[in-house]
């Protein structure tokens, strides 16, 4: 069997997730073999280089510098935290991201012909290159799974956290090879036909590849789970991994996937299970 642990939005909580998965392994004895985040990751290692919104939250929240706080330098409690974890969290892009960052990153990873390239200095973060596929093996189970990042815009606008021309060029050249895969990974939801919001290369994606399921995050929408308009893939609304006013999590930020032989299930974790984790409180968790 393989399981991963499946979240979205964090916003510069990059240290988060890890700890969710450590708590959740401890308080119900199931192995997390890979963590996967559904974009706006937050990762700016400049301040400099940050966009208006994020410095806007960041006035009021500090989390949401977290990567350039936390995962830029080495800081040895959490190296320690990370290594005996020994789960690595795959991401795609988000909208809210250092785009220039990550391009030069990209572009080395391509160049050494790497289906995702790491971003942290624990590597421990990996951003999966769009449209290249990616197989994650635990002993005989294999979960295939491919990755649109950033976002659509229908004015065909280029500015950098829009879906670019050479990762359109990649996906059109997946549907070339017809070959189905498990997961869809992407930060935008499928463009709609009636009022246009959303990704129209995701939603082409969905026409041409056969997943079982498609996860995203970005609408500020509450988890959901719905038939894809393919009528094949289950498309999966992921609860931005947020704290509400009462610095609660929300139901369906963190959802369990597991994969044994040609079956998968997923389920959501219960607010009862994660009920420790408030947002004054959960560094110490």
């Amino acid at each position: 069997m393989i399981r991963i642990a499946l979240f979205a939005d964090i916003h510069g909580k990059f240290l988060l997730p890890f700890k969710l998965v450590h708590h959740y392994q401890q308080i119900t004895g199931k192995t997390i073999d890979h963590i996967i985040q559904c974009g706006d990751m937050g990762a700016f290692p400049n301040k400099n280089t940050m966009d208006k919104a994020t410095l806007r939250h960041a006035k009021n929240d500090p989390d949401e510098l977290g990567f350039l706080r936390q995962f830029c330098q080495n800081h040895k409690e959490i190296e320690q935290f990370l290594n005996h974890l020994n789960v690595k969290m795959l991401c795609v892009r988000g909208n809210h991201e250092d785009h220039l960052f990550l391009d030069n990153l990209e572009k080395q990873a391509e160049l050494n012909n790497q289906t995702h390239f790491s971003i942290d200095c624990y590597q421990k973060v990996w951003v999966m290159r769009t449209g290249v596929p990616i197989i994650l093996n635990n002993g005989n189970d294999q979960l295939s799974l491919v990755g649109i990042g950033r976002i659509g815009d229908k004015k065909g606008r280029k500015d950098s956290q829009f879906i670019q021309d050479y990762e359109y060029h990649t996906l059109k050249e997946l549907f070339k090879s017809k070959q189905d895969f498990d997961i869809l990974i992407t930060h935008d939801k499928p463009s709609e036909s009636i009022r246009g919001y959303g990704s129209s290369e995701i939603r082409e994606t969905l026409n041409n590849i056969a997943f079982s399921y498609h996860f995203y995050g970005h609408t500020g929408e509450p988890f959901g789970i719905e038939m894809a308009d393919n009528g094949v893939t289950q498309s999966v609304k992921i609860k931005e991994l947020e704290f509400n006013q009462e610095g609660k999590l929300s139901e369906g930020c963190m959802i369990i996937l597991e994969k044994s032989g040609d079956k998968i299930v997923i389920e959501k974790v219960p607010l009862k299970d994660i009920i420790g984790f408030m947002k004054n409180t959960w560094h110490y968790m």
